[in-house]
């Protein structure tokens, strides 16, 4: 059994509403390495989830950085996505994120890693108190658009048998592909039943429409990616009342907000 520990920092730059986010064996609240060569000499691990590395976390309001630790399954997590590696030299480091902006982000990355904390009745670590998490997972899910290939991973890694068909009901689709943003969303609204099943309906369209393969020749750009996620995230604001709007997404109606950083998909296209 180990604990891993989930931190971030600003996206972009010091200033960036959006976090950027991170996993490790390790808590850098009280073991600070200064670059990998110490992590490996230490035997600990770091999953890059589509970054760079940080000897610690820091944003506004948290200096640590830290949002969450959990006991899980080391192996699982090494198995799911490889430690210690950068995601864009090293495609194991990558799980099921395959490209950057397209399949997820960072925050559907360091979620593969922590699938490895979940337990019998208890469901595993996410990095939901990572700014920006909620526009996130409207997008591209909990653990990312690949959904067939993190099945297989799962598989594979954890022993979870895949779905062969479509799950009897939402507490099986969340026992077997757990769910942030329909927990979120079902919690938010509770008054609300008919204004959730018409939010996770639009929900599916996007995740769906998201997934559709890109051009093979002239792959998109950030800005391609974050015009199109802004339209998306546009047409929740269409269906929800400002007020609504806020509590689910954490921002204002037509706020906008760049999920997909243009220095990391230049890298994973590289």
């Amino acid at each position: 059994m180990s604990t891993f520990y989930a931190w971030v920092v600003p996206a972009y730059s010091s200033g960036s509403p959006v976090d950027h986010t991170w996993v490790t064996s390790y808590d850098s609240r009280q073991h600070v390495y200064p670059d990998i060569a110490a992590v490996k000499g230490a035997k600990e691990a770091y999953w890059y989830c589509w970054g760079v590395f940080h000897p610690k976390g820091n944003i506004p309001g948290n200096t640590t950085g830290f949002i969450g630790s959990k006991d899980g399954d080391r192996t699982v997590a090494d198995c799911l996505v490889l430690p210690n590696a950068e995601s864009g030299s090293n495609s194991a480091a990558r799980g099921t994120i395959f490209t950057y902006g397209i399949d997820g982000v960072c925050h559907q990355l360091a979620n593969q890693v922590l699938y490895a904390t979940a337990a019998a009745g208890a469901p595993p670590l996410t990095v939901k108190a990572a700014r920006g998490y909620w526009l996130s997972i409207f997008l591209y899910g909990t653990y990312g658009l690949q959904y067939a290939a993190w099945q297989a991973k799962l598989h594979t890694c954890a022993g979870v048998k895949p779905m062969n068909g479509p799950p009897a009901g939402a507490e099986d689709r969340m026992a077997q592909l757990p769910d942030d943003f329909e927990a979120h969303a079902r919690e938010v609204l509770a008054d609300k039943p008919e204004l959730v099943a018409k939010l996770l309906s639009l929900r599916a369209d996007v995740t769906s429409y998201a997934a559709q393969r890109m051009p093979r020749f002239f792959p998109p750009d950030a800005y391609f990616l974050n015009a199109r996620n802004q339209h998306l995230i546009a047409q929740a604001a269409a269906l929800l009342d400002a007020d609504d709007f806020r509590k689910i997404f954490g921002i204002d109606p037509g706020e906008r907000i760049d999920i997909v950083d243009p220095t990391i998909l230049n890298q994973s296209k590289e």
